[in-house]
C-alpha cells in the first residue's frame, strides 16, 4: 500500500478548470444536517442554476424559508435536525452511550431516518409541493450521511455526486474524522486507512436493516450485504467533491481521480450594517474575539456561560458571544461581552463552514469539539499554525480557556491565519465544485444523439433503426422528450420500442469469493427469508385483528362523542334530550355487523396469504435462483484468491440478458481453463522457478475445477436470475412511478415551451427514415 502524503500542486487544488456542462439538468440536492451543513449548498445551487440547470434542494423540513429565500426549489424531507445535533452532543462517538439507550433514542433515530428515505426518494419524482410543477431527477448531488444517495442511484440510473465538509474516502493521510483512535500497534498510516471502513461497518450495523427494508418495499432493489455495503462506494467509483480548502488540507497522494478538493463552499457576501448597539460595543474598545457554537444543543449552556466569561476576565479580552441554539448567556450582561442571536460570520464548535468563515477573515482560531468533524478541523488549524490545539467542551475550564485565548491573541498565530486567507482568497471553490461535477458526468450517454446538449431520457431499440444507423448507435438512439415526441407523432418510431434512459447503471452486487462461504451465506440469508414468511404467517393475523379491533372502538368512540356533542342545552326539550341519550346507548351497545366481522376476517386471511407467500417465495428464489447463482459466482471468482484475474460479468436485468451472459459464462470459464492449463505453469516457472513451476501447476489444477463447475451451474442460476429479474419488473411500482413522474413533466414543458417549426424539421431530418 502506498504511502499517502499531501498534494500540494498547484494542478491538484484546481481540479477540472473549464469543465461546463454537457446538457442542462433536473438535480436534487440531498443534505442532512445543521443549517452549517445546508448553507454550503446554497451556494452550490445558485452556481448550478447559472449554468442552465433546475435545482431543487431536499433537506429538513425547517430549512424550507431559508432554502426558498435563495430562489431555490425546496422538498420537505422529514427529520429534526436540533434534536439530531442534541444526540450527536450526547453520543460524539459512534457507539452510543447507555442513557440513549435507556432514553429510546436510537429507535427515534432509526425513525428519522426511515422516514427521511422515503421522503428522499419521493425528491426524486413528486412534483414541487408549493407551485405543482413536475419534477423528475436527472441527477443526484448529496452528501453522505443522507445516506438514500447510491440506492437512489441505482434505482434511476442516474449521475450520482457526493459533496462534503469532511474525509469520508478511504486515505493513510489521516483517519476517518468519526473514528476516535487514541492508541494503535499498527502503523499509523495502516491504522488511518482501517478507520474508515471501521466507521462504514459501524453505521451499517445500526441502519443496515432499516436501509434493506426500504430497498425492497419502495424501491425494489435486493438487499445488500454487509460486506458490500461497506466498500460500495468506493467500488462504485462515485466521484466525490470535498469542500475545503487545499491551503488547510491538501489533497491525498493515495485518493483516485475521481476525488476531488475544490476549496469552501461561500455564498455572495451580503452587505451588513450592524445594529446601534453592536456598533457602539465594537467602537467602545479593541477588536473582540467572536465566541458561537452555532446549532449544538448542549446540556448546561450556563455552566458554559459562565466558564466563556470568567476566562475574557482573566485574560482582559472582549467578546461577541452568540447564542446560538444553545441560549448561551440567558439573562446575562457584562461590560467585555455582548450576547447576539446571529452573526453573519474566534472561538467555536468547528464546524466547517465556521471554520472557513473565520479564517477567510484571517481570525485566528480556537475550536472547542462537540462531536462528528470538528476534532478534526481543530486539529487541521492547529497544525496550520492558525490557532491552539482543540479542548473538547467537556474538558474545557477557566484556565484551559484562558490560555487558549492568549494563544489566539499572539501575533504569530495571526499572521499563519493571513497566509491561509490570502491563498483562500484566490479560491472559487463553488466554481470549481460545479466544474467537477460536470466533469464527471457521462457526456456520451447523457445527452440526445438528434438534439444535441439536451437530456436524453429515453433509448430507442437500435434494432429498429436502419443497418448505416444500427453500427453507429449500438446500445441504441438516445433521445430527448421532445424528440421523441416529433418522431412519435409523425409515426416514424415504434412506442413499444422504447425505454427510459439509464446514463449512468449503478450495479452494487454482492461479491462471492469462494463457493463455500458464497453458498452458505445464500442458503442464510434465503432462511432468513423463510423465518420473517413464518414469523409473519403467525403474527399478522393477530396483528391485523387487533388494528381492525382497535379501529372499530375509535369509530364507536367517535359516534358516541358525536352524540355528546349534540346533547342539548337546558332550554332544549325533553323529547330531544332522549332521543340524544339512545343514540348515546345504541352506539355503546351495538355489536359488530356480520359484515365487520367478515371483513376483520378476511384481512387477517389475507395478512397470513403474504406470510405464506413470502415463506413459498424463500424456498423457491433460493433454490432455483440464490443458491446456484451463490455456487456459480462463488467458484467463478476463486481464482482471485490466488492472484489470478477473472472476467467481470454482465449485469442480468431480464430473461434475454440472463440467457445471454449464461452463454458468455459457459464459454469463457472453459476457455479460461484451458488456458490457464498453459499460462499458470509458464509464468510460474518464469517468476519462481521449480517451485514457481509447482505452483503454477497448482494454481492451473484450482482454475481446471472451478471454471468449468462455473460454467455448468451458470447454464441454470443465470437464466433463472433472468427470469425473476422479469417477473419482479413486471410488477415493479419503482419503474411504474418513475414512468409516470418522467411522462408528467415532459408533457408539462412540451404544453408550455413548444417547439419551432425549424426545430421540428431538424429533428426529423436527423433521424432520416428509421428502419
Amino acid at each position: 500500500m502506498p504511502r499517502a502524503s499531501h498534494n500540494t500542486s498547484n494542478i491538484a487544488t484546481r481540479p477540472h478548470i473549464g469543465a461546463r456542462a454537457p446538457c442542462a439538468l433536473n438535480i436534487v440536492l440531498q443534505i442532512v444536517g445543521s443549517r452549517g451543513d445546508v448553507q454550503p449548498f446554497i451556494a452550490l445551487g445558485n452556481e448550478l442554476q447559472k449554468h442552465g440547470h433546475r435545482v431543487r434542494i431536499a433537506s429538513h423540513d425547517v430549512f424550507a424559508d431559508f432554502v426558498r429565500e435563495s430562489n431555490l426549489e425546496f422538498y420537505p424531507a422529514g427529520g429534526d435536525p436540533s434534536d439530531l445535533m442534541a444526540y450527536m452532543v450526547k453520543n460524539p462517538g459512534l457507539i452510543p452511550s447507555i442513557s440513549s439507550l435507556r432514553a429510546g433514542d436510537i429507535s427515534r433515530k432509526q425513525d428519522m431516518v426511515e422516514e427521511m428515505l422515503d421522503k428522499f426518494w419521493l425528491s426524486c419524482t413528486e412534483p414541487d409541493p408549493v407551485s405543482g410543477v413536475p419534477f423528475i431527477a436527472e441527477a443526484i448531488i448529496a452528501n453522505p450521511p443522507s445516506f438514500a444517495h447510491i440506492h437512489l442511484a441505482e434505482a434511476l440510473g442516474i449521475p450520482l455526486h457526493l459533496m462534503f465538509t469532511m474525509p469520508y474516502s478511504p486515505t493513510q493521510a489521516f483517519p476517518h474524522p468519526l473514528a476516535n483512535i487514541k492508541q494503535s500497534n499498527l502503523d499509523p498510516n495502516l491504522t488511518n486507512y482501517l478507520s474508515y471502513g471501521m466507521v462504514e461497518t459501524l453505521t451499517w450495523q445500526g441502519l443496515g436493516d432499516i436501509i434493506n427494508h426500504w430497498r425492497r418495499k419502495s424501491l425494489n432493489l435486493d438487499p445488500v450485504s454487509s460486506t458490500t455495503a461497506t466498500s460500495m462506494l468506493s467500488a462504485t467509483e462515485v466521484p466525490y467533491t470535498y469542500c475545503w480548502s487545499p491551503a488547510l488540507v491538501a489533497k491525498p497522494t493515495d485518493w483516485p481521480p475521481h476525488i476531488d478538493v475544490c476549496g469552501f463552499f461561500f455564498r455572495e457576501e451580503p452587505r451588513y450594517n450592524p445594529p446601534d448597539h453592536i456598533a457602539q460595543f465594537l467602537q467602545a474598545g479593541p477588536p473582540p474575539i467572536y465566541i458561537g457554537f452555532g446549532s449544538i444543543v448542549m446540556d448546561d449552556s450556563a455552566k458554559m456561560t459562565d466558564t466563556i466569561l470568567a476566562a475574557l476576565q482573566r485574560c482582559g479580552a472582549r467578546a461577541i458571544i452568540s447564542r446560538g441554539w444553545a441560549k448561551l448567556g440567558e439573562g446575562r450582561s457584562v461590560e467585555n461581552a455582548i450576547f447576539i442571536d446571529d452573526c453573519p460570520h474566534v472561538i467555536h464548535h468547528g464546524g466547517a463552514g465556521t471554520t472557513a468563515c473565520g479564517l477567510l477573515n484571517a481570525c485566528p482560531t480556537f475550536i472547542v469539539p462537540f462531536f462528528g468533524d470538528q476534532p478534526f478541523w481543530g486539529s487541521m488549524v492547529a497544525k496550520a499554525g492558525a490557532g491552539p490545539f482543540p479542548i473538547r467542551h467537556k474538558e474545557l475550564n477557566i484556565d484551559n480557556l484562558a490560555n487558549a485565548i492568549e494563544t489566539i491573541l499572539a501575533p504569530a498565530t495571526k499572521t499563519a491565519a493571513i497566509r491561509i486567507s490570502e491563498t483562500m482568497r484566490t479560491e472559487n471553490g463553488v466554481a470549481q465544485a460545479v466544474q467537477s461535477f460536470h466533469h464527471h458526468l457521462p457526456r456520451e450517454t447523457l445527452t440526445c444523439d438528434l438534439i444535441p446538449g439536451v437530456v436524453a431520457a429515453w433509448q430507442y431499440s437500435s434494432k429498429q433503426l436502419s443497418k448505416s444507423d444500427r453500427k453507429r448507435y449500438k446500445n441504441g438512439l438516445r433521445l430527448s422528450p421532445r424528440a421523441l415526441s416529433v418522431l412519435s407523432n409523425r409515426q416514424k418510431v415504434d412506442l413499444t420500442k422504447v425505454q427510459l434512459n439509464h446514463p449512468k447503471p449503478v450495479e452494487i452486487e454482492n461479491h462471492r469469493w469462494d463457493p463455500l462461504t458464497a453458498t452458505s451465506s445464500a442458503m442464510l440469508g434465503s432462511l432468513v427469508d423463510f423465518s420473517k414468511g413464518f414469523g409473519s404467517l403467525v403474527s399478522a393475523p393477530v396483528t391485523k385483528v387487533r388494528h381492525e379491533t382497535a379501529r372499530r372502538e375509535r369509530k364507536y368512540a367517535a359516534a358516541a362523542a358525536l352524540a355528546n356533542s349534540r346533547r342539548p342545552s337546558i332550554e332544549s326539550t325533553e323529547t330531544n334530550a332522549d332521543e340524544d341519550q339512545t343514540l348515546v346507548e345504541s352506539n355503546r351497545a351495538a355489536p359488530p355487523k356480520p359484515g365487520r366481522e367478515v371483513s376483520t376476517s378476511s384481512n387477517a386471511g389475507r395478512s397470513a396469504g403474504k406470510g405464506a407467500s413470502k415463506m413459498a417465495t424463500s424456498v423457491l428464489k433460493g433454490t432455483l435462483v440464490d443458491v446456484p447463482l451463490a455456487l456459480t459466482e462463488g467458484l467463478h471468482n476463486m481464482p482471485e484468491l490466488y492472484g489470478d484475474k477473472v472476467r467481470k460479468h454482465n449485469k442480468v436485468t431480464d430473461w434475454k440478458s440472463g440467457t445471454a451472459e449464461a452463454g458468455k459464462n459457459f464459454a469463457y470459464n472453459f476457455l479460461d481453463a484451458s488456458w490457464c492449463l498453459f499460462k499458470q505453469p509458464a509464468v510460474g516457472a518464469v517468476k519462481g522457478g521449480p517451485l514457481g513451476l509447482v505452483t503454477g501447476l497448482g494454481k492451473a489444477s484450482v482454475g481446471l475445477i472451478t471454471k468449468p463447475s462455473s460454467a455448468m451451474f451458470g447454464l441454470l442460476a443465470y437464466p433463472a436470475l433472468g427470469i425473476y429479474k422479469s417477473i419482479v419488473g413486471s410488477l415493479s411500482k419503482t419503474d411504474k412511478k418513475v414512468l409516470e413522474a418522467r411522462l408528467a413533466h415532459d408533457e408539462y414543458f412540451a404544453r408550455h415551451d413548444p417547439m419551432s417549426e425549424h426545430e421540428i424539421a431538424s429533428v426529423v431530418s436527423s433521424f432520416g427514415n428509421g428502419k
